[in-house]
């Protein structure tokens, strides 16, 4: 009996009737591993190749034929829009099958979470936070609700894995396991891994199952990339032309001459197709939409234009989508990762890269949105640089954005390599809020009970009790818990506070938003208060502040003509892997021609490799850039160089990192180049002691709760998890290899 012949009969009938050819080599494997074992399941395959629909088809297959006597599949999103999104289509699919489907979060009907608690069945799909409520604050109806969960099905795992949010998940399912004595299968999807095992660890935490990763050939698939560059030149003397002419490039305002000629090209680049144009800040896609809807109306062009980020309001967001979703619409969409995942949007023409992408995951992420329906992907990448000409910085004129881009496809597109996620082993901060909700959701609990039900979580397994014990001495301390006349420990006081408030369910940092409200319409939300009569962007539009309710923390706004700017305090960071830093290395050196560059691409990537030579930079380890300054290029990625940076302080060797996607530190030295490649090569020989090094006293990795964790403990996080000497030695003893 093959695949199809052992599916649901509503399941085949709805194949027959959206004229299925055949199922995906992922859809036939994900049925014998659900149909033929006991395993857990993960999923990892190109955006738009099924996997959604691979999950499903054989767990609710199950689900029809062994039907279950509480919720029987859970499907677990990162996103509000994605839940909708699949809403949809399992909705659809379902219609025939007397199975029904409930979403669950903040936006969701109450009706119908209040019926599914009463008689609980079918799938339910939710966020981490809606799931962590539901266990907190609902424990008894969590008992019933899920007596009988079959299947788990997490979406976009490689999301989840990036962060403590998805650690959150796993603590969730864990208890929801401890507390319900049932063991559900789960199922993973994702569309970019780089290491395949670490997500099959992470998904199989506490659930003792093996992990089916079944592989699948796609075969080669065809890819459109181009790849153009603007200028602006900051020097009123490169204003000039360099033929001696003396005629000047532009008017007076010159300087921005390659910000016009790039929101042209991207203007004539994107009329009449369907569109998305990614930037990695919500700055830079505000700016860029809203000079392109400028320019379309010089050019009495429609207003095809719109903005996706998370400050965006949900029904805006969500009408962008459907607008996309029309066939008819050539709608261009300015983004930033929100549309990364997996909401369907339709076919798209093409995407667009403002700049270099985050990482190469990202970029996958980013090439997976067009494609689709069959067609070629293809996807345009533009830089605009700020040059002047008459610099006397050494590697200034290095564009290592435009550089590290080339590597990026490059490892992609040949060598189908994606960065790998190492996994958070010393999460203090979720330790502190895991604690918090188990008190919550149980009361009064003795320390050695809190420990054994907190402790044995899989995640945790790394966090010793002396470092547990630590942190409950410091939360009592600071009245976050209070030890009862038993010996027991409650919520305090304070912690009460914390533990009572909404925003209690989410582990990631998000500043304090004010909502902006065009008279009752909600526009989103801004991180600071713009006064009375400033002006600012967001959805791709200008606003003026016309009243300002500080209590409320909301904006009154009115529309006005015209561009302007915004600026939020958090936006987007990345950390550079080895490889991808290693790969930069390789393309300077090297001599190929990518056919995917434009001429004045060819051209500056032929400038920037005869700099890099020049310098001396991809030879030596110490390049001198002054009397005293000195680039180090030990060519390790982020963590690498970070821990090198840290070393060299501890012999009192003055070091910096200049921007955070740096490549290279700077290096303060009174000696020769060959005397501080001796110091760095005895510190790689060394039996270095990480916790020796002279971190700044308030060193940590960023993350909400912080606060509440003593800062000795932080700083153990920030070496366990982010420091890696061991890299750094294996990255350098590459280097050494002919």
């Amino acid at each position: 009996m093959n695949a199809f012949e052992r599916l649901a009969p509503f399941i085949q009938d709805f194949i027959y009737q959206n004229k299925w050819e055949e199922l995906h080599g992922n859809q036939v494997a994900a049925c014998e591993v659900i149909f033929d074992s006991d395993d857990n399941l993960l999923l990892s395959s190109g955006t738009a190749s099924g996997k959604t629909e691979a999950a499903f088809l054989p767990v609710l297959t199950e689900l029809y034929e062994h039907p279950s006597a509480s919720v029987g599949v859970m499907y677990i999103s990162p996103l509000k829009a994605l839940i909708n999104d699949q809403f949809k289509r399992l909705d659809l699919l379902l219609e025939n099958s007397n199975i029904p489907v409930t979403k669950w979060h903040g936006d969701a009907s109450l009706t119908q979470k209040n019926r599914l608690m009463k008689n609980p069945e079918g799938v339910l799909q939710i966020t981490p936070e809606s799931l962590e409520s539901l266990l907190t604050n609902k424990r008894g109806a969590c008992m019933t609700m899920f007596s009988d969960l079959r299947f788990v099905i997490i979406d976009e795992v490689h999301s989840f894995m990036r962060d403590v949010r998805g650690l959150q998940l796993l603590c969730v399912l864990e208890r929801l396991k401890n507390l319900t004595g049932v063991n559900p299968r789960r199922v993973g999807l994702s569309a970019t891994l780089g290491d395949v095992s670490l997500a099959q660890n992470w998904l199989n935490a506490g659930t003792g199952r093996e992990c089916a990763a079944p592989l699948f050939d796609e075969g080669k698939k065809r890819v459109r990339l181009h790849i153009e560059r603007f200028v602006n030149y900051s020097d009123k003397r490169d204003f000039e032309e360099r033929d001696g002419s003396k005629n000047k490039i532009g008017d007076s305002s010159g300087g921005d001459i390659g910000d016009r000629e790039h929101y042209d090209y991207l203007f004539k680049q994107t009329l009449d197709k369907k569109t998305i144009i990614f930037a990695n800040s919500r700055e830079e896609i505000e700016l860029v939409m809203a000079h392109l809807r400028e320019t379309a109306l010089k050019n009495k062009a429609p207003d095809v234009y719109r903005v996706h980020h998370g400050n965006v309001s949900a029904l805006l967001r969500e009408s962008t989508e459907d607008e996309m979703k029309s066939t008819d619409e050539k709608i261009v969409t300015g983004a930033t990762v929100t549309l990364e995942l997996g909401i369907d949007i339709g076919s798209l023409d093409q995407a667009v890269q403002i700049g270099a992408p985050m990482n190469v995951s990202s970029f996958a992420q980013r090439l997976g949105r067009c494609g689709r329906r069959g067609q070629v992907p293809q996807i345009l990448f533009t830089f605009v640089e700020s040059l002047k000409i008459n610099s006397s910085d050494t590697l200034g004129p290095i564009n290592w954005e435009f550089i590290r881009t080339i590597a990026i496809i490059e490892l992609y597109l040949r060598e189908r390599w994606i960065e790998p996620i190492p996994p958070l082993k010393h999460a203090y901060n979720l330790l502190y809020h895991q604690t918090m909700s188990c008190l919550k959701s149980s009361g009064e609990m003795s320390p050695a009970g809190l420990a054994q039900a907190v402790l044995s979580l899989s995640c945790f397994r790394e966090i010793s009790k002396e470092d547990y014990k630590k942190l409950l001495g410091y939360l009592i301390h600071i009245d976050q818990l209070e030890r009862t006349e038993h010996g027991g420990l409650v919520i305090g006081r304070a912690g009460e506070k914390v533990v009572n408030s909404h925003k209690f369910l989410t582990v990631f940092l998000a500043p304090e938003y004010l909502l902006v409200k065009d008279e009752n319409r909600t526009i989103g939300t801004v991180d600071k208060v713009y006064p009375v009569g400033t002006r600012f962007a967001l959805a791709g539009l200008s606003w003026e502040t016309v009243d300002v309710n500080v209590k409320s923390k909301v904006l009154f706004v009115k529309r006005v003509e015209g561009i302007s700017a915004v600026d939020w305090d958090m936006d987007f960071e990345v950390d550079l892997h080895t490889i991808l830093v290693r790969k930069v290395r390789s393309i300077l050196k090297g001599e190929e021609e990518y056919p995917y560059l434009s001429q004045r691409c060819r051209e500056r990537l032929n400038e920037i490799r005869y700099i890099s030579r020049n310098s001396g930079i991809l030879e030596h380890l110490a390049t001198p850039l002054s009397d005293k300054k000195f680039a180090v290029f030990p060519w390790v990625g982020t963590r690498q160089l970070t821990t090198l940076h840290y070393a060299l302080l501890q012999r009192k060797i003055k070091s910096r990192r200049l921007w955070s996607t740096t490549l290279y530190l700077e290096v303060i030295f009174e000696g020769t180049a060959q005397e501080l490649e001796a110091v760095i090569r005895e510190i790689l020989g060394s039996d270095l002691d990480l916790y020796s090094l002279p971190l700044p006293d308030k060193v940590q990795l960023r993350g909400k709760y912080n606060e509440f964790v003593p800062a000795e403990l932080l700083r153990k996080q920030f070496i366990e998890d982010y420091l890696d000497f061991e890299g750094l030695k294996e990255g350098m003893a590459l280097l050494e290899e002919p």
